[in-house]
């Protein structure tokens, strides 16, 4: 068993009669009190429909478990307490008392909290676990952002500031971030507009030859196709205009060249214009 710790995520506790309701109200995923192994990839939008906060929910012992970015943990906190207004629920920040952390293998752990991430192969398992408990834990930082980063998936903080981007931009129509099927909650208006007019132009693509530098933008022919994220052994993730590339285009970030790739479970490829 070797468990990563990741300082970086934030963990919640959303219990009590009201609490899936609530959830099922406001965030675009699927919320399901049933025991099951696989967590379920989720966003908290403005009503224009930009993500405020994403990361993975599941249900054991009686509860809701999310994790979130620790930099819009306390906006995060303060927006479901609004929301949350008469609900019988109640939201816990456990950022003093839990830690989070990440699995490749499936761990064998007592009194944690082990949920699978669905979004494509490879990504082990979210681990949330009392902090005395994971004083053992490992700290190679760059391994989940690894492999998240090789299958093409997007993460708020590292790729991307809050408020910024719609969930069609990350791809979380087609990674099961975004129930289609429930209900309305924040932001879905927009969602389902975009979904049906087909107006997704930016997505996820994979930059291979990615070094760090000053600059963020990716370049082709000229123009700037968008922005890359966190880089991690020469590859990162950018949000790029697909409308405005080629599969032969050149591109370039601080002057060097890239390669781009679309990830493996994509249904766009470069040159489409809004396809979804």
């Amino acid at each position: 068993m070797n468990i990563i710790l990741r300082p970086g995520r934030v963990p919640f506790k959303f219990e009590g009669p009201d609490a899936q309701k609530l959830l099922r109200d406001v965030l675009t995923g699927t919320v399901v009190a049933e025991p099951g192994f696989a967590a379920h990839w989720w966003a908290l939008l403005t009503p224009q429909g930009k993500i405020v906060a994403e990361g993975l929910l599941g249900w054991q012992d009686g509860a809701f478990w999310l994790d979130v970015d620790a930099g819009i943990a306390p906006n995060f906190f303060k927006r479901m307490r609004m929301y949350k207004l008469r609900a019988d629920a109640e939201i816990s920040d456990l950022s003093g008392t839990h830690s989070v952390g990440w699995s490749k293998d499936e761990p064998n752990l007592e009194n944690a909290i082990v949920h699978a991430d669905p979004r494509t192969g490879g990504l082990g398992f979210r681990v949330i676990s009392k902090q005395d408990a994971a004083k053992g834990w490992g700290a190679n930082s760059n391994a989940f952002t690894t492999r998240r980063v090789a299958a093409g998936v997007v993460e708020l903080g590292a790729d991307f500031e809050s408020e910024t981007l719609f969930p069609h931009d990350i791809g979380m129509d087609l990674l099961g971030g975004i129930d289609f099927k429930k209900g309305c909650y924040v932001g879905q208006e927009v969602v389902s507009r975009m979904r049906h007019r087909g107006t997704a132009r930016r997505r996820p693509v994979i930059i291979s030859g990615a070094v760090p530098g000053p600059e963020h933008e990716i370049m082709a022919e000229g123009k700037s196709v968008g922005q890359i994220g966190a880089v991690v052994g020469g590859q990162a993730i950018g949000i790029l205009r697909l409308d405005r590339l080629r599969p032969d285009s050149e591109a370039t970030l601080n002057s060097k060249p890239v390669k781009l790739a679309v990830p493996r479970w994509a249904s766009y490829d470069f040159g489409d214009s809004g396809k979804t």
